[in-house]
């Protein structure tokens, strides 16, 4: 609970009486508990405004580190994909088109279709790109 900055207070409210982030932040520190060797998340922020957005990929990303957990997130913005890895695997019907760096999809697009990809992401992935 302290990880994901949960009080008491808090956890002994019932889910309706919780926002989104803290359901959120409850559903993560649930799966924490468990300990597991790999951490899958689908869409864990997607739900999300990008105010609380930001703060849990904050707030998360330092709990991995410290954690030292192998986490596999699966999300349709590469932003974020490069914000949590360093490794991006691009998909397309189950089959893997591209995989690697943020700076590799973008420089050398396997296909076409990861180039329709990147092209179709919000703007702030391009300030991302920047800094890798």
């Amino acid at each position: 609970a302290e990880l994901m900055q949960l009080s008491a207070k808090m956890l002994a409210r019932y889910p309706k009486d919780l926002s989104g982030g803290q359901r959120q932040r409850v559903g993560l520190m649930r799966a924490l508990m468990l300990k597991p060797a790999v951490l899958l998340l689908d869409e864990p922020l997607g739900a999300l405004d990008p105010i609380t957005r930001g703060e849990l990929q904050t707030q998360l990303k330092t709990i991995f580190d410290e954690l030292g957990m192998a986490v596999i997130l699966v999300t349709h913005d590469m932003g974020e994909a490069a914000y949590f890895g360093q490794t991006i695997v691009l998909m397309r019907d189950g089959q893997i088109v591209q995989r690697g760096t943020l700076k590799d999809l973008l420089e050398r697009p396997a296909d076409p279709y990861v180039s329709d990809f990147i092209r179709a992401q919000r703007a702030p992935m391009l300030f991302v790109a920047e800094e890798v």
